[in-house]
């Protein structure tokens, strides 16, 4: 038996709304991040889900360069926030309304 695509986009539409619910509910930035990346690896699985059920490659290469933003996504992420939080300034997102020094 064989899952069809249907499934795959059903639990990618699922992880996506979760991750939306995420970025418009939450101020932390760390959760923020968390919610983007469960964002990002929906349209993963929706690409390869695709990809697979067309029989082509290109959802699969396209997923990998979504991956590599991810990840830099992540590290740039993290060493704002490690950076904020060594010069004590709130890490609450409302708060933060334009850029300083």
């Amino acid at each position: 038996m064989r899952i069809g695509v249907e499934w795959f986009v059903a639990v990618s539409a699922v992880l996506f709304a979760i991750g939306l619910f995420g970025v418009f509910t939450r101020r932390s930035v760390l959760i923020l991040l968390l919610s983007v990346e469960i964002m990002l690896n929906a349209s993963n699985l929706a690409l390869i889900s695709f990809s697979r059920y067309l029989g082509d490659s290109a959802g699969q290469i396209f997923a990998l360069v979504v991956m590599a933003v991810a990840a830099s996504e992540v590290v740039v992420g993290l060493g704002l926030v490690v950076a904020m939080a060594r010069r004590r300034i709130t890490l609450d997102v409302d708060s933060l309304t334009q850029l300083r020094n």
